[in-house]
């Protein structure tokens, strides 16, 4: 049976792992959720001597990439998949953004860094946006009242549905090394993503607020230093990824009824 490695079976991994498991996938992971301990060497160590393929989505730390840091000398002859983060590029000022841009000039250094090592051992690298799905979009903000609408002039970010990573990391488990930007088709600003999430929920706008009045938490703020719209003809032409939700309009509908049937 063909085998999967995945470090760190987060909220993005979890469902790449179910979906490769219907595949025919053997699957074998770290993280809370996981079938193994991070720091379990010798178990880690001998289920990635059997899997072929090796996906990671765990986040550098502030002294480098634990994955590589612990076990990059068990990744020889696998083949890598990296999830990474658009954070990469940085600001641009609302221009597109495609892979062949500069990385590294952002806020996110370490992030930065380990997209570069995993490039160079040969990783299919996805850049991923914003990831919002059913239990953690828009719409659940506005139903538990957090849900912000600021004012900042020009701002446009990218996102992309859950749902749309897991057939993108599918497809790049076959694919040439390189990086490639999985993004829907409609960046914009996050002000109509939540107005649009209020109309379907029959709910009210929340007042428009500066920066300084909405009190966000620095990691939120952040956020808003950085604006771009992420290009994704390279995962469409080389992968043959094509989104299921193009846009937020798609993936929202998609998280409502989710959410109906849950209930």
């Amino acid at each position: 049976m063909k085998r999967l490695f995945i470090f760190g079976l987060g909220h993005s991994a979890a469902r790449i792992a179910i979906a490769a498991e219907a595949r025919g996938w053997e699957v074998v992971s770290t993280g809370r959720a996981g079938t193994l301990a991070f720091d379990d060497t010798g178990s880690v160590r001998m289920a990635l001597t059997d899997s072929q393929q090796v996906l990671s989505s765990v986040p550098p730390g502030a002294d480098g990439d634990p994955v590589l840091d612990s076990y990059g000398d068990a990744l020889a002859g696998k083949g890598l998949t990296y999830l990474s983060s658009t954070g990469v590029y940085g600001d641009t000022a609302g221009a597109w953004v495609d892979e062949s841009a500069p990385t590294g000039t952002g806020r996110r250094t370490a992030r930065s860094e380990a997209d570069m090592a995993w490039l160079a051992r040969g990783a299919r690298v996805l850049r991923l946006p914003g990831i919002y799905g059913p239990g953690r979009s828009a719409l659940d903000r506005v139903r538990e009242g957090t849900a912000r609408r600021i004012d900042v002039a020009g701002q446009v970010f990218s996102r992309v549905h859950v749902d749309d990573i897991v057939s993108g990391a599918l497809l790049a488990l076959d694919a040439a090394p390189g990086a490639y930007n999985l993004a829907d088709d409609a960046p914009c600003s996050q002000n109509e993503v939540i107005e649009h999430a209020c109309r379907l929920l029959g709910a009210a706008l929340p007042s428009l607020q500066t920066l300084d009045e909405a009190q966000l938490s620095p990691m939120a703020r952040a956020f808003y230093a950085e604006n771009r719209r992420v290009a994704n003809g390279k995962a469409k032409r080389v992968l043959g990824w094509i989104p299921k939700y193009p846009s937020y309009r798609e993936g929202l509908a998609n998280c409502l009824a989710a959410a109906q049937r849950d209930q």
